[in-house]
């Protein structure tokens, strides 16, 4: 894609990395940058040699959540219907990601705020730059933590210090986020890339098969009670069994080699 468009995607080493790319409003969402990003993700969805997504954001932000002077949102005479845009744009993506069969990085390479930073929370594995920051600016203008912030907050962080962001809107700073167990890790600002792009090759060479179905069973444990998830791990671990990367997994431990994992 080229630099004009809203969504950059490449891809290289098993690796799809997509770059929110409106730099100069923050990487703010607008109706078309939905559009762009719904297309590279079904994109990637359908590559085979893709087996690992790295999402992030372009110049100091890595996304500032809905631009709010999108025609589709902007306040006038009459309110706008957000629930339609989230219902057409956001819920989708947060369960494109929630439920795309590989691993999802993120690299918080600045701001995340209102939408931003739930679209963060809802990948895999975040990573922020010791400069970055998340904030449920939700509350400021009015609105609720949507893209699944009511979700995922408390389960990440607990009700206490959810009910807090999301009343009070206060900026967490990278390394709390990482001492509340919000985010995976905090990296110097110069490393991010360096760090996210390695992590994101190592799991692409990884049995992604494996990876996906460990992606599913945690996803559904929320909601389901101990007998239900323990009849879940019986029938994915039956299902990862019988792929081809547990065969590669175990001859390569009795053979003492490195093994060579195809993701099926």
């Amino acid at each position: 894609m080229g630099s004009d468009k809203t969504i950059l995607l490449t891809i290289a080493d098993g690796v799809a990395t997509v770059t929110l790319n409106r730099p100069d409003r923050l990487n703010s969402f607008t109706a078309a940058m939905h559009e762009e990003l719904r297309e590279a993700i079904a994109e990637l969805r359908d590559d085979k040699a893709v087996r690992c997504l790295l999402l992030t954001g372009a110049g100091r932000g890595f996304c500032a959540g809905q631009d709010l002077s999108d025609r589709a949102v902007a306040p006038g005479a009459q309110g706008p219907d957000l629930g339609a845009s989230i219902e057409t744009n956001y819920n989708p993506l947060v369960r494109s990601l929630r439920s795309l069969p590989m691993p999802v990085v993120c690299a918080v390479n600045g701001v995340a705020a209102g939408a931003g930073a739930n679209i963060a929370l809802a990948c895999d594995i975040v990573l922020a730059a010791r400069s970055a920051s998340f904030i449920q600016a939700f509350c400021k203008i009015g609105l609720i933590p949507d893209s699944g912030g009511t979700w995922t907050l408390p389960r990440l962080v607990g009700h206490a210090r959810a009910i807090g962001l999301a009343m009070l809107g206060d900026k967490v700073s990278a390394e709390q986020a990482e001492a509340w167990g919000m985010i995976w890790k905090s990296v110097d600002d110069d490393k991010l890339m360096e760090e996210a792009g390695a992590l994101a090759r190592h799991l692409a060479s990884q049995p992604t098969h494996g990876l996906a179905l460990i992606k599913q069973a945690l996803n559904a444990s929320s909601a389901n009670d101990l007998d239900t998830q323990l009849d879940l791990e019986r029938d994915l671990q039956r299902e990862a069994g019988r792929s081809r990367d547990y065969r590669e997994g175990v001859a390569a431990f009795v053979e003492k080699r490195v093994p060579k994992f195809e993701g099926r």
